[in-house]
């Protein structure tokens, strides 16, 4: 019988970095382990708490991990809601030589979306969260580095600014779900998506009435869906240089 490889998934946030190994079907087969994000957030603790993490899991062969940011061929372009030593650092390539397996990376909310998505039609995808990520597919293929969040919204202020964690404590509960209720809408006038997916920590926060075509997916996707970045059809946007099979 083939081996059956299995994959360390995880997950990097503004507020926790979570990981759990799933078996080539993206069912988990440990439960998750979590920490607070490490302050500051650079690089080096970061990738401390996941070395120390990943030593409470099973034996693994390869490794994915989502980032929010930018990530191209297993590089960080952007890091807003971390540190700013991560630009331009290759978090592949340091996990891949700190673990000793081969590693695939790319943004948080492009792996949430690959749980998610059914792979017909427009379909994005939001993390509500410390900021705000997005992802869009098309017939199942990502259109790579949206950063959606930075984008200009309303009143001056990006999406980020308006409907990440800092303004849900600031405004309260109520008036952050009106402007979640008006970026649906607009982004609805934008992408005319045939579904739309709120994942991230703070989608439990929602509790606005949500049409037939939006819903509310949980967060452990952030995690299972790295079992896509493993997947063929994905390699060409996402694949780390070094990435093995």
């Amino acid at each position: 019988m083939a081996h059956e490889r299995k994959t360390l998934s995880i997950d990097i946030g503004g507020s926790g970095v979570k990981l759990l190994v799933l078996n080539e079907q993206g069912e988990p087969l440990t439960d998750r382990a979590r920490v607070d994000t490490p302050q500051p957030p650079v690089p080096e603790k970061i990738l401390a708490a996941i070395d120390e993490l990943a030593a409470t899991q099973s034996e693994f062969d390869r490794v994915s991990v989502g980032f929010p940011g930018v990530v191209r061929n297993g590089v960080v372009y952007t890091a807003a809601n971390l540190d700013p030593a991560w630009i331009e650092f290759d978090l592949a390539s340091a996990l891949s030589k700190q673990l000793g397996k081969p590693v695939r990376a790319a943004n948080d909310a492009d792996i949430q979306g690959l749980g998610a998505i059914s792979g017909q039609g427009v379909e994005l995808v939001l993390t509500l969260g410390t900021g705000l990520g997005s992802a869009l597919f098309v017939e199942g293929k990502l259109v790579p580095n949206l950063e959606m969040g930075h984008h200009p919204f309303r009143k001056g202020e990006t999406y980020e600014e308006q409907l990440g964690r800092a303004a849900l404590e600031e405004i309260g509960k109520q008036r952050w779900n009106r402007r979640l209720e008006k970026a649906i809408a607009q982004l609805d006038r934008l992408f005319n998506f045939d579904r739309l997916y709120l994942g991230g920590g703070e989608a439990r926060k929602v509790s606005i009435d949500l049409n037939q075509k939006v819903s509310i997916v949980p967060n452990v996707l952030g995690l299972l869906g790295g079992i896509a970045l493993w997947h063929d059809e994905q390699v060409e946007t996402l694949a780390s240089p070094n990435a093995q099979n």
